[in-house]
């Protein structure tokens, strides 16, 4: 079957703009020819998210695909790090065969880092062995994040035998270096580790490009680097990637990477540069399969209204229209539940911390960055243990091993602004153990519970005994339901935090999971008690 389209294209590889007619035979494009029409729409390339953990979505791979294609995103490079530090490569396959369920091109890396350091109890692990054996599956195309930055300089056996595996292969190694500079981000670069998404500053970024990596610029959730970042475009279009890493599905029926050309634009940067970093960069950097608008290409684009509004009116995938006007055509599948989860209820005494000093050392969470500050402060005490100090912001912070029972590890935090009650969360990067912040062991030990008893899911409780829950029964991080109802329960829940529990966070629970990473720094909290980032060691809550 033949078919064609006609509008005005633009082209990223010629940076030209021309009326033309498309033709489209068995799903690829036989033929692109110049037209004398005058087109009041636009024909682009499909939009790539160069580096995203569709877990973070809460969201099956379908029902991912279900929302991004509304904006044009025609394919992923996907890390199942979340689900495989939890299930394994078991965890892998599931999200393989779930997405081909899907038109929406995923393109799934092995996950370099299960679990991502020593430090804290994951469900499964990975190693050198298996990572092989992965990396040679058809739908993998690269090793994915090398979180564990210290290994590498260190030169660890087992992860210089990951990266090893990779590059014999022929197959790109994406980075992980938060703040790494100078010469330890040279040696790590220099083992063959092209990609960073992690950068937060301009000069960060700037110092890994002139050192030969590609930069993804991440706006997610809860990191978001756009406004640091975007000016690199005018002067190294071609080091430059999109990425979201993590969206809640609030925001991603909303929009998804077509938001950052739209920014892009408004900022005065050339589109043809905004839009292969969109598109082009990482389709060449990653050899993905969809396709660039050539002739023999698979027919993967979007129609635009223009390129100043950069509004998505369809969105095309192997010569199939899969959205049109913010609906999509793609339909959901049954979904199959997986778990592992291992965990009896808890007791109040379980999340009470006593008091052996009157200073204690805090983590100190940060509105829309993925790293922490270590700050030491003040506590208060009541019959030998710490109490919360709401005024001050200074709340108590839980991680539960959800694997085997074992001691809870407690903490103090600032900057969640909670008020009354507590949340608690079972996607807890990386090892996605239970994590929850509130202002009392007793309202943290019944969210907790509340998530042991539906093994897995968000969940938010006021002081009046107000809950709100969101079941996340695959993995503890994937919804069993569509995409719309888990964006509308999430929203629900979200509002919930902010409104009542008094939260000034703008992503809370998102901010929340990142809270047990300790491979970015400075403070966070494993199930086996704080964790200094910078130094890579366990340290002491008082001083």
């Amino acid at each position: 079957m033949t078919n064609s389209i006609e509008g005005n294209l633009i082209d990223i590889h010629q940076s030209r703009i021309y009326p033309a007619e498309i033709k489209i035979s068995n799903g690829k494009i036989i033929e692109i020819r110049e037209t004398q029409g005058s087109y009041d729409r636009y024909i682009a390339p499909g939009l790539v998210d160069a580096h995203v953990h569709i877990e973070s979505s809460m969201l099956t791979p379908v029902e991912f695909a279900r929302l991004a294609v509304r904006h044009g995103t025609v394919a992923t490079v996907s890390d199942p790090h979340e689900i495989a530090n939890v299930l394994g490569a078991e965890g892998v396959r599931y999200m393989i065969e779930n997405a081909k369920n899907s038109p929406l091109k995923f393109h799934f890396g092995a996950p370099s880092c299960v679990p991502a350091t020593t430090f804290e109890t994951a469900g499964a692990t990975i190693d050198s062995k298996e990572i092989k054996e992965i990396l040679q599956w058809p739908e993998i195309s690269y090793l994915a994040e090398m979180m564990n930055f210290p290994g590498v300089l260190f030169e660890d056996s087992e992860v210089m035998a990951k990266i090893k595996a990779a590059l014999d292969l022929g197959l790109p190694v994406d980075g992980h270096a938060p703040g790494l500079r100078g010469e330890d981000a040279k040696k790590y670069i220099q083992t063959g580790i092209s990609t960073d998404h992690e950068c937060t500053t301009y000069e960060e970024a700037l110092e890994k490009i002139q050192l030969g990596m590609k930069i993804a610029i991440r706006e997610g959730s809860a990191a978001k680097n756009f406004e640091a970042l975007i000016p690199l475009i005018a002067d190294y279009p071609k080091s430059i990637m999109f990425c979201s890493d993590d969206k809640h599905p609030d925001e991603l029926i909303i929009s998804h990477i077509d938001e950052l050309i739209r920014r892009g634009l408004k900022k005065g940067y050339a589109l043809f540069d905004l839009l292969k970093a969109a598109s082009l960069n990482p389709k060449e950097h990653y050899n993905l399969s969809c396709g660039m608008l050539k002739v023999g290409d698979p027919a993967d684009f979007i129609i635009i209204d223009h390129p100043d509004s950069f509004r998505v009116l369809d969105c095309w995938i192997n010569g199939e229209k899969i959205a049109e006007n913010g609906a999509s055509a793609l339909k959901s599948v049954p979904f199959e539940k997986i778990n592992h989860f291992n965990v009896s209820l808890k007791r109040v005494e379980d999340f009470e911390l006593p008091a052996k000093g009157n200073k204690a050392r805090i983590i100190k969470a940060i509105d829309g960055a993925l790293i922490t500050e270590s700050i030491v402060v003040d506590i208060q005490e009541k019959d030998g243990n710490i109490q919360a100090d709401t005024e001050k912001d200074i709340l108590f912070i839980s991680v539960v091993n959800r694997y085997s029972d074992a001691p809870v590890a407690n903490a103090l935090i600032h900057g969640f602004g909670i008020k009354e009650g507590a949340i608690a969360s079972t996607v807890a990067h990386d090892c996605h153990n239970i994590i929850a912040v509130g202002t009392s062991p007793e309202n943290i030990c019944k969210v907790v519970n509340e998530l042991i008893r539906t093994k897995g899911g968000i969940c938010a409780l006021n002081n009046s005994g107000k809950m709100e829950a969101l079941p996340l029964p695959i993995a503890g991080l994937l919804a069993a339901e569509k995409a719309e109802i888990v964006a509308e329960a999430y929203k629900k829940i979200d509002h919930l935090v902010k409104t009542e529990l008094g939260s000034t966070l703008s992503a809370p629970f998102m901010t929340l999971s990142f809270m047990a990473l300790l491979v970015i720094p400075s403070l966070k909290l494993s199930d086996k008690g704080l964790f200094d980032g910078n130094r890579f060691e366990f340290t002491d809550l008082f001083r």
